[in-house]
């Protein structure tokens, strides 16, 4: 018969509890968005105090807009996100998480991406918990929300809506130009004269790397085009109580000559995953959509469409 010291089943049980807790991390369901609080007020009134917070507790704001009356969104990034940033070919989407202050009805709500579920959705294998932590302190956290049922890392790795929808590694490829110095520039310019209806609202370069995040308001005054506007789209997908305004702004991503963006098609998706797909406040209702922000966002670039939307 086999004995076991004490000290030999201590180290076994600490074992065992250390390997229960990370097959339960790996399990753990998240959801898109945190509700940091509630109150009531002006939006105008809360936005100086969100961006003092945010960069009292180490966050550098690289960009704001208001995509409607009743939005104002904050974009931050930090050394942990830059550095996640740079841990493969195209995780420079994880560098800026969205801050998003929002009147429904007499109520304000302050609320965050959750940077673990984007960080997952995105491939990225770096720990941004502690980003979590920081944006908890300066803002709070009442809850995780979005779908009813939360999704867990795996599921956000290899996630794609239904059968037929892109996955994350399906992007719009936009254009590309000789350089990245001159894919750069393209970007800016277009960015600059809002061409197709876009304009940007932050920049993020990655350190060490050619790679830069852009962030677009997509309106559709000199388009025409409604299914392309920031404002029409989040009318008919963010209908909860607790709104999804940090869903906002749209993803430009350039890396080395060539520039791209999101599918529509993932980057709704991977944040409204329970939006249903037929009926009121559906994915039908915005059907078009997928196309007419490419078509907007390659114009943008300076790129070549080949069939208006």
């Amino acid at each position: 018969m086999i004995k076991f010291s004490g000290k030999i089943l201590v180290v076994v049980a600490v074992a065992m509890m250390s390997l229960t807790s990370m097959v339960a991390n790996a399990a753990t369901e998240m959801k898109p968005f945190v509700l940091a609080s509630t109150s009531t007020g002006a939006v105008a009134d809360k936005v100086a105090g969100v961006k003092k917070s945010l960069t009292d507790n180490g966050f550098e704001v690289v960009g704001e807009y208001s995509p409607y009356e009743t939005a104002h969104i904050i974009i931050v990034t930090n050394n942990t996100l830059k550095k996640a940033a740079g841990s493969h070919e195209r995780a420079g989407y994880v560098a800026g998480q969205r801050v998003a202050i929002t009147k429904v009805g007499d109520q304000l709500q302050i609320t965050y991406t959750n940077p673990v579920y984007m960080a997952a959705a995105y491939h990225v294998k770096v720990d941004v918990s502690s980003v979590s932590d920081a944006l908890k302190t300066a803002l709070g956290a009442i809850k995780e929300y979005g779908p009813a049922v939360g999704l867990d890392a795996d599921e956000l790795e290899s996630y794609h809506y239904t059968f037929g929808m892109e996955y994350f590694d399906e992007p719009y490829d936009l254009v590309e130009y000789d350089s990245y110095e001159q894919a750069v520039a393209a970007v800016e310019k277009g960015l600059a004269a809002k061409v197709g209806g876009a304009t940007k609202v932050y920049r993020i370069d990655i350190p060490g790397k050619k790679q830069t995040l852009f962030g677009v308001a997509l309106s559709s005054e000199s388009t025409g085009n409604k299914y392309m506007d920031d404002s029409f789209i989040m009318n008919e997908i963010d209908f909860k109580e607790t709104r999804s305004t940090a869903h906002l702004p749209y993803d430009l991503l350039v890396t080395g000559e060539e520039v791209e963006a999101l599918h529509a098609r993932f980057r709704i998706a991977v944040n409204f995953p329970d939006l249903s797909m037929m009926g009121s406040n559906s994915f039908m209702n915005i059907m078009p959509s997928p196309d007419a922000i490419k078509a907007a966002l390659t114009k943008a670039t300076g790129g070549k469409i080949e069939e208006e939307f």
